[in-house]
């Protein structure tokens, strides 16, 4: 399925193991290549969600150290209110037309 053209480009990216080196609940060495291609990637017009795991003070502290390396999120675990809205529903999973995840794997059904 295509994304409706009236939707934003929306980015997924996992915070240990993507943004920085894991060292869970530590934060790791940044992954400054990452951070880069995100950052010109919003600058063109797409939105970024930050998805991850980390809650309370653990996440509080990557938003930090997510504003310390000039990367801003557009939402933090939660849908963009402009899919929920097309949709019509809001569901758990977060919707995203790419996912940046260090664990992910590519998987096509034939």
């Amino acid at each position: 399925m295509s994304r409706p053209a009236e939707l934003p480009y929306i980015i997924a990216v996992d915070f240990d193991g993507c943004l920085c080196k894991d060292e869970y609940p530590n934060i790791g060495r940044p992954n400054k290549r990452i951070i880069r291609k995100l950052i010109r990637r919003q600058r063109k017009g797409a939105k970024l969600i930050l998805w991850t795991c980390r809650e309370g003070r653990l996440l509080q502290q990557a938003l930090r150290w997510c504003m310390g390396e000039g990367l801003y999120f557009n939402h933090v675990n939660c849908n963009s209110p402009e899919r929920a809205a097309y949709y019509q529903s809001d569901c758990r999973k977060i919707g995203a037309d790419e996912y940046w995840d260090d664990k992910a794997r590519r998987v096509i059904a034939k």
